[in-house]
């Protein structure tokens, strides 16, 4: 009985430890992740005007709907795993408060998508970018080199 158990119980851990992925650093998760996913919600709705005309940008298909509604639902995952201790750790309190904001505002955005509506779309797109910059202005991304201004001010 008590081999049974510990077989269990090592069995179990091992699953635990061959389905944990490994973390990304923080830096990777924005920049391949929460980026790209939230890039590809703001991209199913968009009004451009330019040299041609005004344009409205909307989602054709059954597939470009679910594009959108899986971006919202990979941003709320992301939005868990940015209150994991591991992301959390060494950040104030309200560091979990914003990735939540991140789950709810892309639980909203997922609606939106699988109820196909433009408006929805576009609208919970305008309070995700606010629920983002809410939180780089707090948590700014890094500033790449290239971007940094020149110690004489000149550019070079």
């Amino acid at each position: 009985m008590k081999f049974k158990l510990a077989a269990s119980l090592a069995s179990a851990l091992m699953l635990l430890a061959c389905n944990r992925q490994p973390e990304l650093p923080l830096k990777e998760v924005m920049a391949k992740q929460v980026q790209p996913a939230a890039q590809t919600y703001w991209d199913a709705v968009r009004y451009v005007s330019d040299e041609t005309g005004d344009h409205e940008i909307v989602p054709k298909s059954d597939a470009d709907w679910e594009k959108a509604r899986k971006a919202a639902e990979n941003l709320k995952k992301y939005g868990e795993l940015l209150q994991s201790d591991s992301y959390a750790k060494g950040r104030n309190d309200d560091w979990k408060q914003f990735a939540q904001g991140l789950v709810e505002i892309a639980a909203q955005a997922e609606q939106a998508a699988k109820d196909k509506s433009v408006d929805k779309v576009f609208e919970v797109g305008g309070t995700m970018y606010s629920v983002c910059s809410a939180c780089h202005t707090i948590y700014p991304p890094p500033v790449p080199p290239s971007a940094k201004p020149t110690d004489s001010g000149e550019a070079k």
